[in-house]
């Protein structure tokens, strides 16, 4: 992971930062996917570079991979416990994107993910 500087949001804002990450996170809160559906959800991206991209979300504990030993063999990615928290912020950045810089969603919204961030109570942050 890149130097966080002593700031839990740049912190997080390095985990996150690759071109094709947030998306990978985005999609596997709808639901575990094998790396041929991620990769078609995503045009554009090479298999290298999405290969690359996996190991370090995995490596950031942000998603885990299931092997199932066949042949060839069946690898499954899914959210771990700390990918899934941050599905509720990215709902909230989507929200923000669209109230100020008019951008629609285009993507399908996780009902859980809404539904989990307006249960959750707002945390103050003391400056």
């Amino acid at each position: 992971m890149k130097a966080n500087f002593g700031c839990p949001v740049q912190g997080t804002i390095n985990v996150l930062s690759g071109k094709w990450k947030v998306l990978v996170v985005w999609h596997l809160g709808f639901m575990p996917r094998r790396f041929a559906e991620i990769r078609r959800l995503l045009p554009g991206v090479s298999e290298k570079v999405l290969t690359t991209q996996l190991r370090q979300l995995e490596k950031d504990g942000v998603i885990q991979r299931k092997i199932k030993p066949s042949v060839p063999p069946q690898v499954t990615y899914y959210l771990s416990k700390a990918g899934d928290d941050l599905i509720p912020m990215m709902t909230d950045l989507c929200h923000w994107g669209t109230r100020n810089l008019g951008i629609p969603p285009n993507l399908p919204m996780i009902r859980k993910a809404s539904m989990r961030s307006k249960s959750r109570p707002r945390k103050s942050i003391a400056a």
